[in-house]
């Protein structure tokens, strides 16, 4: 009896014995079975997300190569509507300044307006009024610019025949100035926008509507985008967004505008010690170029090289203005600039070259004087919401692949 009572128990432990083993197995095969489902869902999710990603930055190339093509066929209409836009942006804080001392939005609008429009104003009647004199006296002083320009013509005997040329297609006699008096030349921004061609007139006062508008309903408009998010976070992002493409691009603005007004004031103040006439234009013309970075500085020292060479007898007096101006300009550049702007406000250079050939092939001078205020724009919006990793998505593994939130177990943000 104890032998079959032994036996009957050792019998019973190796069928639980049997029965565990059996049960690890099929938990074994069970978790093989798991991991290799997951690893065909995060193969899956991999080869989808780099799909994404492949079909994204094609999409990206074909847009960035393609809508110079639309942007210069509607120009008339995209090339006002892109200056409003950069121009209302950085009229914002001061919009919101007049709204905090309970300004209606509309009188706030109007007042930003019409201070536009008045700096516009004296900017032409500063630069283009004393423009047009010397444009007359061109023809009578090209006989002494090529007497201050000998030396160099010797060196170059073609360039006697490109002056020449340059005689009888600018003119066959001297300029009145009663004709001139006649011509149509603007003397302000409104009689800037009547003397104008039917088309550019249009495209001015729809500018200015645009600024008007966006201005008058920008607070209304900004509450309106934030609280369409879904979640307190979304919304607190999206306002970030705003308020820092707001702050960078008006900070931006102002502080370039005073920088170059500041240029153009020193400029102007030893080009008048020297004897140079209109030297509050000159400076003017400094100021407005600078606002184009690297291309601009050049011109205005060409153009005051011409100015001196119809003013001055010599040569070395007539390149005076010129050296004038790029020394102020090499100070400003290298220690003024960096140091106003700071590290926050400082762009890559070759970025800067980038957006200035890409949108002044768009639309000549005025596409060149948007281009840095464009590039401050867009590479504020990149650096708030983030730049998407479209290489990188070709060369991870697995799971590290963009997973699918569902794959993860974490809720979709």
């Amino acid at each position: 009896m104890l032998g079959v009572g032994l036996r009957n128990h050792f019998a019973a432990r190796y069928a639980e014995d049997a029965r565990s083993a059996l049960q690890e197995v099929n938990l074994a095969k069970s978790v093989a079975q798991g991991v290799a489902r997951d690893d065909s869902k995060t193969e899956g999710f991999a080869k989808r997300n780099k799909l994404l990603a492949t079909l994204t930055l094609f999409a990206g190339l074909g847009l960035f190569f393609g809508m110079p093509f639309v942007l210069s066929a509607g120009a008339e209409f995209f090339l006002p509507l892109t200056a409003a836009i950069v121009v209302a942006i950085a009229l914002v804080p001061a919009l919101e300044w007049l709204e905090r001392r309970r300004m209606p939005s509309v009188v706030a609008s109007t007042i930003c307006v019409l201070g536009f429009v008045l700096v516009v104003n004296a900017a032409i009647a500063l630069i283009v009024l004393p423009a047009v004199d010397w444009f007359i006296d061109l023809p009578e002083k090209l006989p002494q610019i090529r007497e201050n320009l000998a030396p160099l013509i010797d060196l170059y005997s073609n360039f006697q025949r490109f002056v020449d040329e340059t005689i009888s297609s600018v003119s066959t006699g001297p300029i009145s100035r009663a004709d001139a008096a006649s011509s149509l030349v603007p003397s302000s921004f409104v009689d800037l926008i009547a003397t104008s061609a039917p088309s550019a007139a249009i495209q001015i006062f729809f500018a200015l509507l645009v600024i008007f508008f966006l201005l008058a309903g920008w607070t209304r408009l900004r509450s309106r985008t934030i609280e369409a998010r879904g979640s307190f976070d979304s919304a607190l992002a999206t306002a970030r967004v705003i308020q820092n493409v707001v702050d960078a691009t008006s900070a931006y603005l102002t502080t370039i505008t005073i920088i170059n007004v500041g240029l153009g004031l020193a400029v102007a103040l030893v080009l008048w010690l020297i004897g140079m006439p209109s030297p509050l234009m000159w400076g003017g013309i400094v100021a407005l170029f600078n606002f184009v970075p690297y291309v601009g500085p050049i011109g205005a020292a060409l153009l005051l090289g011409l100015g001196g060479m119809m003013t001055y007898d010599t040569l070395s007096l007539a390149l005076l203005p010129a050296a004038v101006q790029i020394a102020f300009h090499l100070v400003e550049a290298n220690f003024i600039t960096p140091i106003v702007l700071g590290r926050r406000l400082t762009m890559n250079p070759l970025l800067i070259l980038i957006s200035l050939s890409y949108w002044g092939w768009i639309w000549g001078a005025p596409g060149a004087l948007l281009a840095v205020p464009i590039l401050v724009i867009v590479t504020t919006l990149l650096a708030s919401i983030g730049v998407p990793e479209f290489i990188a998505v070709h060369y991870d593994e697995g799971d590290e692949v963009l997973p699918d939130p569902a794959a993860t177990g974490q809720p979709a943000e």
